[in-house]
């Protein structure tokens, strides 16, 4: 199987142009390939794990890749599936954000000479000259043809900014200078990027020549990772400050059943033959899919010691017992107590197992929660500020929210 077919057996590949110069490059490792990421917030999410799995499965097959990072399109910000504007940012905001990417990025693919490459667009966007720009880039851009995008046509009701519609003219010359510069002759992103990323390959060709030569591809089901990094409770982080490995863990330990194949096609390296085996399982042999595919995604962002004692932990919990010392934390302080004593329900909202007293309430008289391994059935019960001491006391509501409860 060559690599052009094995991206698409694993469900990556939507939308993309001249198809048989892609699998060419792709495959014999001509591809110098750019992926772009907004610095929106100091650490990447699952939700930019398929673009980061995709960038080392290239790489490893002899392809280049470069890591965009939108330090000059960070301060408009990107409209594309969004109902409202972007929260505006600093720069001193961004260049922050943008060196605790690269950290996390090296995790993934090889930085260096001749190897992978980390480029930050504020370099030939901070300071372009409007008049200038307008000139030799706007011209070749149609106004009507815009805002038949389906990034401006979805804001268009709410109100679209002048702003975020230099967005697309900004991304495609992104790609103009990574071509000149880089020899950049590929570009990827998400479904829903698809418009942006023409903008690029049209105006290469329209501004070098049609013998220039760009192509796009898009990510399947991209916009469908975005949303796996987010949960109730916010984003799922690959930051281990923000998000603990264990939690990491659980995360993908709990993937709905008709994920857990999509999910281990599309961000794990393990062989199709072997994923292809699995699409039969059932019942407790799913279960022990989703042990894989956390194992092998934690593996992979955190280390095997990491994704070692985030198993262990997770299955100790499970069987009652075991070191707690690795499960997500909260802290509790003097202020939390009241004549000596927090009461459950307090305890549930601090940990965020629930959003209020009256969510904690019913999770109590449903019989869901449980102070290690113990059911509670009184609204009432309370615990001492020594009870917290040391490893402190498990929480658990339902079966796979967790927080060990500890003094500060």
């Amino acid at each position: 199987m060559t690599v052009f077919e094995e991206l698409k057996e694993r469900g990556l590949l939507a939308q993309l142009t001249d198809e048989e110069e892609i699998k060419e490059l792709i495959n014999n490792g001509k591809a110098t390939f750019y992926i772009g990421f907004d610095p929106t917030a100091d650490s990447l999410h699952v939700g930019h794990f398929m673009a980061l799995c995709l960038m080392k499965r290239l790489q490893m097959a002899g392809n280049r890749p470069i890591a965009l990072i939108g330090g000059g399109t960070g301060m408009i910000g990107d409209p594309s599936g969004r109902s409202d504007l972007r929260t505006m940012m600093t720069t001193e905001m961004i260049d922050h954000n943008c060196e605790c990417f690269k950290k996390q990025m090296s995790r993934f693919i090889e930085f260096g000479e001749g190897k992978a490459m980390m480029v930050n667009n504020a370099d030939w966007l901070r300071d372009l000259n409007y008049i200038e720009f307008i000139r030799d880039i706007g011209v070749h851009f149609s106004v009507n043809r815009m805002l038949t995008a389906e990034c401006y046509k979805q804001r268009m009701e709410k109100g679209l900014s002048f702003l975020e519609f230099n967005y697309m003219i900004m991304q495609s010359y992104d790609f103009l200078q990574l071509y000149e510069k880089y020899g950049c002759n590929m570009q990827f992103g998400g479904d829903d990027q698809w418009s942006n990323m023409l903008g690029g390959t049209e105006l290469i060709r329209r501004k070098l020549g049609k013998d220039a030569y760009a192509m796009t591809i898009t990510l399947l089901l991209n916009s469908e990772g975005n949303k796996m990094g987010k949960t109730q409770k916010g984003a799922v982080w690959l930051d281990p400050e923000k998000t603990s490995p264990y939690e990491f863990y659980q995360y993908w330990r709990n993937v709905a059943d008709a994920d857990v194949i999509k999910c281990m096609k599309m961000l794990t390296f393990l062989p199709l033959e072997q994923i292809k085996e699995m699409e039969v399982w059932e019942g407790s042999q799913l279960n022990q899919a989703k042990e894989i595919l956390a194992y092998e995604l934690t593996q992979l962002v955190h280390g095997t010691e990491e994704a070692e004692k985030a198993q262990e932990s997770a299955r100790a919990l499970f069987a009652g017992g075991g070191n707690a010392a690795d499960m997500p934390t909260c802290e509790l302080e003097e202020a939390d107590f009241q004549d000596g004593k927090i009461d459950i329900l307090g305890i549930l909202v601090k940990a965020g197992l629930t959003a209020s007293r009256s969510e904690a309430r019913r999770a109590v008289e449903q019989g869901g929660v449980t102070v290690d391994n113990e059911k509670v059935s009184d609204i009432k019960a309370a615990y001492e500020a020594a009870q917290f001491a040391g490893e402190g006391i498990v929480v658990k509501r339902g079966k796979k929210s967790f927080k060990r409860v500890v003094m500060k």
